[in-house]
């Protein structure tokens, strides 16, 4: 397959730290340009990572004829108008999680794609991670039967900083449910096959005195009846959070504990229970034997660009799509605006 020729828009944070790196190992994936408003930093990054401009506005790179695709890993603040531009340019998109601020903005994302011909991708790369995609294999060959509770668990430790854009609630539209919690929702929808139809949650600064959440907790009601719980928190030091991925059926279960992760690894117990039993008042847990699956562990960012490029020269749909990630956001959004406030007398 040809090399797709990508810009970077924002070209610090989350794209030098995993990003770039990944672009690096892709076999799919030829970077011409870099963008920061700090022109040090933009030039730093153009030697770091062999490309050929470096800029300090995405004007600059939406201009250039032979990028074909943008990686925008901008603030969320800026995520529309440079979406927004990048599709009037013409240029495909890879766009980083959230969308948008809200809902009405990522629709607009969505609709200026659609309509101006571009594919659209988000970036939630632990999709490609590769024990999700064999949980997600296992559950779709139906080892664990059918699901009833699921449960998803992210956080880290982020304590209040000097003009950190994540932490003002107007420039990232959320807190650790929009950073954090948003990963656990694609993910329980998208390896379990299901979709939530309702769901109730709590946001709020509970440790930390910023105005976005430092702790959330949502439960939703799946399409086939299933409970799904997630929890993410910005308030659980990092070397003390196990960030479980759970998922429990009539026949089994499957956890996974730090699979949610930046980097791929982690471990997966499989508990499978074929033959259907009758009622047991001993309730004995003893455990079957452990089902193991082999994976072989890769870059989850290199795996993620070459899907999306996969996506460019097939023109396919992108396997993260814009319509994907909506369906996620309207969920944080509801609890957003309906924070569950029932108090118990």
């Amino acid at each position: 397959m040809r090399k797709v020729k990508w810009g970077v828009i924002a070209c610090g944070g989350i794209a030098d730290r995993r990003t770039l790196p990944g672009m690096m190992l892709s076999e799919t994936a030829e970077l011409v340009a870099v963008m920061d408003v700090n022109p040090a930093f933009a030039e730093k990054c153009k030697e770091k990572y062999g490309a050929k401009y470096a800029f300090t506005n995405y004007e600059d790179i939406l201009a250039l004829d032979e990028i074909e695709a943008v990686y925008i890993a901008s603030p969320v603040f800026c995520h529309k108008e440079q979406a927004l531009a990048a599709a009037k340019a013409g240029k495909h998109i890879l766009l980083e999680k959230p969308m948008g601020l809200t809902v009405a903005d990522s629709e607009e994302i969505i609709a200026a794609c659609d309509k101006a011909g571009v594919k659209l991708g988000t970036g939630f790369m632990m999709r490609f991670h590769a024990y999700h995609q064999a949980i997600k294999k296992v559950i779709a060959e139906g080892k664990i039967g059918e699901i009833v509770s699921m449960r998803a668990q992210f956080t880290c430790w982020y304590p209040e900083m000097e003009n950190c854009w994540r932490q003002d609630k107007n420039l990232s539209g959320g807190g650790a449910l929009m950073d954090m919690g948003i990963h656990c929702i694609d993910l329980l929808q998208y390896i379990s096959g299901l979709e939530a139809v309702e769901c109730v949650g709590f946001a709020q600064h509970q440790t930390f005195n910023y105005t976005a959440d430092d702790s959330a907790s949502v439960l939703m009601k799946m399409n086939n009846g299933a409970l799904a719980y997630v929890d993410a928190n910005f308030n659980i030091p990092d070397s003390a959070a196990k960030c479980p991925l759970e998922f429990y059926g009539t026949k089994g279960s499957i956890i996974a504990i730090g699979t949610l992760s930046q980097v791929e690894g982690g471990t997966v117990e499989i508990l499978a229970c074929p033959e259907a039993k009758g009622y047991d008042a001993q309730q004995d847990r003893s455990l079957v034997e452990p089902i193991k699956i082999e994976v072989e562990f890769g870059n989850m960012y290199t795996k993620e660009l070459d899907a999306f490029a996969e996506a460019i020269v097939n023109d396919t749909e992108p396997p993260v799509s814009g319509k994907n990630t909506i369906s996620v956001q309207k969920i944080i959004e509801s609890v957003y605006v309906k924070n569950c406030s029932n108090k118990i007398e």
